[in-house]
């Protein structure tokens, strides 16, 4: 694999490693009812994201009688985009 291949993914690496510490530390930090309201909405956004990902995903093995075949890194990393991307809108629409 050439040089310049590998520092790409590298970063993209750390860019994912740093989405899910971000992710875990917003959720473990005690704020107030607002920034509580916050994390919250982007959580449900997040939940309810990925949860329907994996369903449109199941319905498509079963129709083409597929095997189940997950990823757990590939769901954590789709997780942790779409609560970044949903914490950093409610943090604008609610102020903070």
């Amino acid at each position: 694999m050439p040089v310049p291949a590998i520092l790409f993914l590298g970063c993209i690496l750390l860019i994912f490693a740093a989405l899910d510490i971000i992710m875990v530390v917003s959720l473990l930090k005690p704020g107030d009812e607002r920034s509580q309201i916050v994390v919250w909405k982007a959580s449900a956004y997040a939940l309810l994201a990925t949860t329907g990902a994996q369903i449109l995903t199941v319905i498509e093995r079963f129709v083409r009688a597929q095997p189940l075949i997950s990823n757990p890194l590939i769901q954590l990393e789709v997780t942790a985009i779409v609560y970044f991307a949903a914490l950093m809108y409610y943090k604008k629409k609610h102020g903070g």
